[in-house]
């Protein structure tokens, strides 16, 4: 089996204040993410393919982060212009434009951000907010914190197409041979080249799924199968030029 790189930390890839990246393959000792699904209309279950609205009713818990500079000014995943000021997040699988009321649980302050960004891609962390978010629960010093995230508005959160992330490398030659392995076994297998202050990196993705949960299943039969520390990552037809 190939050897999978160093995980890249943070908002998609980013580096999250007050904290290291952890080896790809390496257990993690972090609180298990818990979520509430609610029930959903047959026509907008988990196996939808399109995205139908939701009035609210998911919950998630699990551990935030924060970036701010130097990806103040870039381009976020969605097409905008990031701006650490604003009160915006980034999630792996929460559709663009949904509203969340993030609740810092060791101190109860809350804060209600729009998601505009994918990250971050550490498997022991739920969500990545702008610097302003931050400052509004108190997660500044600390840097990573214990929160609940809850969905006001947005898009049926299950819905949608997902893809499972594997690994991450430096040398392009690595990615290429995993994606062609991949590819035979679990198509369509993707490479995405990504700029980040360490350097460029390629991430690896396998699969096109219809339904968070179907994606679920298939990134624990990947992790079962191959050893492979998978991540689900919804796949959005915005730009992702924010992922950097």
């Amino acid at each position: 089996m190939l050897a999978l790189a160093t995980a890249v930390s943070g908002c998609a890839g980013r580096r999250p204040v007050a904290a290291n990246a952890p080896p790809a393959i390496a257990p993690t000792s972090a609180p298990p993410v818990t979520a509430e699904r609610p029930r959903l209309p047959a026509s907008s279950g988990p196996g939808a393919a399109s995205e139908q609205p939701t009035e609210g009713g998911y919950t998630e818990e699990g551990n935030a982060s924060w970036y701010g500079a130097p990806f103040h000014g870039r381009r976020a995943s969605n097409g905008e212009i990031y701006d650490m000021n604003k009160m915006t997040a980034a999630h792996r699988t929460m559709a663009f434009g949904t509203m969340v009321r993030v609740t810092n649980l060791t101190n109860g302050k809350t804060a209600v951000v729009r998601i505009t960004d994918r990250g971050p891609f550490v498997d022991n962390r739920i969500i990545d907010l702008s610097r302003a978010a931050a400052q509004q629960i108190a997660s500044i010093g600390p840097g990573v914190v214990r929160v609940r995230l809850e969905v006001i508005s947005g898009s049926d959160p299950f819905g949608g197409f997902f893809t499972v992330q594997v690994g991450a490398f430096k040398e392009k030659e690595n990615a290429d041979r995993l994606r062609a392995r991949l590819n035979d076994l679990y198509p369509p297998a993707t490479i995405q080249q990504v700029e980040l202050d360490e350097g460029t990196f390629y991430r690896v993705r396998a699969g096109k799924v219809s339904g968070e949960q179907a994606a679920q299943k298939f990134a624990d039969e990947l992790k079962a199968k191959e050893g492979f520390r998978a991540m689900v990552i919804r796949l959005d037809d915005a730009p992702a030029g924010g992922e950097q």
